[in-house]
This record gives structure tokens, sequence and C-alpha cells, in this order.
């Protein structure tokens, strides 16, 4: 097939059959590769567009922020899946994984040992159990080391928060091939479990400090606004304070609703019970404490109110017994699903919001400060005799001057490495959520794949940070009395 038979092809003067066929066929396949080249640019721009309409954008002023967050619910569904099907299937072997492996000339031995040392004390369903939160150090020992490593190298250039994501998800993956072969011990069921103990206990204090400071700041704010207006025209800020008494009235009257809801359906235990009631005293006593003296808002009591009573609920619903906890979901296929979904869903939840830009910072993203000149003797009639009268270029600046951090960072160019400290906290939290901090617990009652975060500990640990939150916030209301000398302001 030359130039010469391509040219009488074309012009009808040459009519060889294999030769005309090889020519429709080069047209053809000209024509679709020119096709498939055009859809893939199209997917691939469409794909990025995506990408950083949901996951943010890469461009300076960013954080990396939602990409951090897809990293994480990324190690939390793999840690989901090796702790419920993975590690069992090695283990028992059984699963197209341990199949997989040993298929592999030398690997299967070697991944077996791996993941049963440290759980060679246990048979049957403990045996599985033991391997399957082995599996979930991984994952998530993994992410706190990028994390960690993160916030170390984001503290000295916070763009690198923002840049190579997917080298960074690549990375990560590649990583976790690599500890299918790392034994269970002692980097995972030892060292990381004792860290993960400690980081998310540092977490669960963490969280019930942020949530104070932001009822204080919620209820200091709304009375700011109320005293700024009733500066501009005396009187119109009691829209404020009733805004603050409406709310404060709803926020109560949905922790009383839900007590109640608490007890008609949660009743039937013990324990159950008697964690309602306390946690209904709680509130009487946080409430009483702060409506005795002058120190604290009723606004942030209600906050503190339902807070307690949404802990509350957690630990009810965390009850593996089937009897006086009517939303364990069932252990079949459907059951298994929605569970490790709802599971994924709300752990990865907590990481987006606990890492919230605002969360992560004292001083907002801008600061304002007033540029009005400071006046002794204000003129009623409104002229300031103590300027002078100037030309309007040389007359001194007033209203407001806005200060924005620099690099236009969401959370400020040298405070991007406390998401990523964090975002640390938070997988040490979730490694602690799924394993039931790191114990190994009976599976007849209703602890399985349906229900991945049920279980007593998980029960106990989350009324303990139910009673740091109520501890703390008296102790804010109590301690100005008790030491009057001292500036808690």
């Amino acid at each position: 097939w030359n130039d010469g038979a391509k040219r009488k092809a074309q012009e009808g003067k040459f009519f060889c059959p294999l030769h005309c066929y090889c020519y429709t066929f080069l047209l053809d396949y000209t024509m679709g590769s020119t096709l498939s080249l055009a859809a893939t640019y199209c997917f691939c721009t469409s794909a990025g567009s995506l990408c950083n309409s949901c996951l943010g954008s890469t461009a300076a002023g960013t954080t990396g922020r939602k990409r951090a967050v897809l990293l994480l619910t990324l190690a939390i569904s793999i840690a989901l899946w090796f702790q419920y099907s993975v590690g069992p299937g090695i283990v028992q072997e059984t699963g197209w994984v341990w199949k997989t492996y040993r298929a592999i000339p030398g690997s299967g031995k070697l991944v077996f040992s791996a993941w049963k040392k440290g759980c060679d004390q246990y048979e049957g369903d403990l045996l599985s159990q033991c391997a399957g939160q082995a599996g979930v150090y991984r994952s998530m020992f993994l992410a706190t080391l990028f994390f960690i490593l993160s916030a170390a190298a984001t503290h000295v250039q916070p763009q690198l928060n923002r840049e190579a994501w997917p080298a960074k998800y690549a990375i990560f993956c590649f990583a976790i091939l690599i500890t299918m072969f790392v034994p269970n011990t002692p980097l995972f069921s030892g060292f990381f479990l004792w860290f993960s103990r400690f980081g998310a206990s540092v977490f669960v204090v963490l969280q019930q400090v942020i949530l104070i400071d932001v009822a204080y700041n919620w209820n200091d704010d709304w009375v700011e606004k109320s005293n700024e207006a009733d500066r501009i025209s005396y009187g119109s800020g009691g829209g404020w304070l009733k805004a603050i008494v409406g709310t404060c009235v709803l926020l109560y009257s949905c922790a009383i609703v839900g007590i109640s809801i608490l007890y008609h359906f949660f009743d039937g235990c013990p324990e159950n019970t008697w964690v309602i009631t306390l946690t209904l005293l709680g509130i009487i006593a946080m409430t009483g404490i702060q409506v005795a003296g002058q120190d604290g808002s009723l606004l942030t009591s209600s906050v503190m109110a339902l807070y307690a009573t949404y802990l509350c609920y957690s630990v009810v619903s965390k009850n593996p017994n089937g009897s006086c906890n009517p939303q364990l979901g069932q252990n079949d296929v459907w059951g298994i699903v929605i569970g490790l979904t709802l599971t994924a869903v709300s752990l990865a939840w907590t990481g987006f919001s606990w890492s919230a830009e605002h969360r992560l910072t004292v001083d907002a993203v801008q600061s304002t400060k007033s540029m009005t000149p400071a006046t002794s003797n204000p003129n009623p009639d409104g002229i300031n005799l103590d300027v002078p009268f100037l030309d309007a270029e040389q007359q001194p600046a007033t209203g407001l001057v806005m200060e924005q951090s620099e690099g236009g960072a969401s959370c400020g160019g040298t405070d991007i490495w406390k998401l990523n400290a964090v975002m640390a906290l938070v997988c040490c939290w979730v490694a602690m959520i799924l394993t039931g901090w790191g114990t190994l617990e009976d599976l007849n009652e209703s602890h399985n794949a349906a229900n991945p975060t049920a279980g007593r500990v998980n029960m106990a640990m989350i009324g303990v940070s139910q009673w740091i939150a109520i501890g703390l916030y008296s102790w804010t209301l109590l301690a100005p009395r008790l030491f009057p000398d001292r500036d808690f302001s």
C-alpha cells in the first residue's frame, strides 16, 4: 500500500478489495483515535472541574482541607474493609484477597503470619476480631503519620498543603499495600494502639473546649450586635436580645423533648436509664449554677444542654444489647451496607467539621480596628471641635480598617499546620471508635459489621466525654466565684 495506490483508490481507479478494506480501516482508525482523544480530553477537563468544585481549588489562598478530608474518608473506608473482610479472611484463610496473595509464590505465608502475629492466643470470632482491629490500625496509622508529616511540612511551607494531592493519594495507597506484609506487633497493635488512645483522649477534651468556646462566642456576638444597634439607634438592639431568649427557649425545648424520646425508646435496660437520668440531672445542675450567679449566659447553657442530650443519645445508641437499643441494624447484607456507609460518612463528617477554619484559630480571618479619632468632649451637634479643620485629603481616616491574613488562606498562612494536627487527632479517635478503644468484645451482643461502633467501651468513653463537657462548663461558671481575684476573661 503506497501513495500511488492510495491516490488511485481515492480517485476510484483502484478497486482491490483488500486495499480498499485496509484504507477504510485506516480512515476509521484515525477518526476513532481523534474522537477518543477528544472524549478523553473532555472527560479529564470535566473531572478536573468537578474535583475543584467539590474538593476546593488548589489556587493560592486555599488550604487543601477538602482534599485532606477526602484522604481521611479513604482511610476510614479502607479501615472498615480491612476490619470486616480482609483481616478475618486472611486469618481464616478465606476470601478473594487471601486467595490472591496465596497465588503469589511466597506471599501467602508472609501475609498470613503478619496478620496473625499478636492474635495467636485467640480462636474463632475473637481471632477474626483481633485481625480486623489490626487492619483498622494499618489504615489509620498511615493516615495519622501522613497528617503529622503534613503538619510539620506546612508549618514551614504552608502552600504544601494544597499541592500534589494526586501524588499524595498514590503514595498513601501504595503504603497501604506495603502494610499488608508488616506484622501486627509491635507497630500496629502495640505502639499505635497506645498512641491512638492518647491522641483520641486529647481530641475528646479538645472537642469539649472548642464547643464551650463557640457557645460563649455565640452569646457574646449577639450581645455585641445588640449594643452596637443601640448605639446607632437607642432601643433597636432589642431584637437581638429577643433572638437570644427565643434561641434559649428553642434549644431547651429540644433538649427536654430529646430526653423524653430517649426515655421512651431506649428504656428497658438499667444502664440506659441511668445514663438518661444522669444527663437530665447534669443539665439541671449546670443551668442552676449559671442562673444562681452573674457569670455565663443562658444561651451558652442551652447549647450545652442540647449537646449533653446529643451525647446521651450517642451513649445509649451504642448499647450492643438489642433488647433496649432499637437502632441496632440486622446483620444481613443491607444491614451491613447501611451500617458501614453511615459509619464512614459520620466519621468523615467529624473530621470535616472539626477541621473547619474558624475552629483552628483564636482570631477570625479578618480583624477590625477602629480608625475613629479619639475624642474627649464630643459636640452634641455632631461637630468634633478637637479635630482641626483640614482639607479633605489631610483629615484623619475614620471608620473600620480590615486586616486580612497574609496569603489569603482561610486559616492563615502559619495556621494551616493546625488543620493537619487536628486531622491526626481525628484519625486516632476514629481508630479507637472502630475498635472499642482496642478491646475485644463478645460478638454475640450485636457488635458486628452492621453496627461497627456499638460496644460497651464506646458507651463508657462517650459518657466520659459528656461529663467532661458538663464539668468544664460548670468550672467556667464556678471559677470566677471561687477565685474572684483572678481574671478569667
